[in-house]
């Protein structure tokens, strides 16, 4: 009975794009948690570690550790300009960026071959919702 419901399926297929992702990373040497920083910066360049910390809803001190270890290992460039400190790629992280954008097409592409597009899309149009709901209530209960 557990398998009908979403948090399986959900907890199934998170196991599946871990995997796939991390392999896809490991020979750019980027874990798949760090991924999401780079995406973030690779489409809002210039951004603050504030800015990048607030949006992907990080603690602080994760955030602040894991933006260093990108700039340490040539993913990201770290410049203060007046009090904040602004983040941009490094040819490494927008090489990091490429592989990791296209990494959700073609996870999508292979797990989704078994439907039909009606179908893809009905499936993507119900996510949709429900996320969308999701990040509304994470948003609203911020303290």
């Amino acid at each position: 009975m557990f398998r009908q419901t979403l948090a399986y399926s959900s907890t199934v297929l998170f196991r599946s794009f871990s995997e796939y992702t991390s392999r896809r990373l490991q020979r750019l040497g980027l874990s798949r948690g760090m991924l999401f920083l780079v995406i973030y910066v690779g489409k809002h360049p210039g951004c603050t570690q504030s800015e990048l910390t607030e949006a992907l809803g990080l603690d602080w001190g994760y955030g602040q550790r894991s933006i260093l270890k990108l700039v340490e290992d040539g993913f990201l460039s770290r410049e203060k300009r007046g009090r904040a400190y602004h983040l941009d790629l490094m040819e490494k992280g927008r090489e990091a960026f490429d592989v990791g954008h296209q990494v959700f097409f073609d996870w999508d592409r292979e797990v989704l071959a078994c439907l039909d597009p009606s179908e893809h899309a009905q499936m993507l149009a119900l996510l949709e919702k429900v996320t969308q709901k999701e990040d509304n209530k994470r948003r609203c209960t911020k303290p």
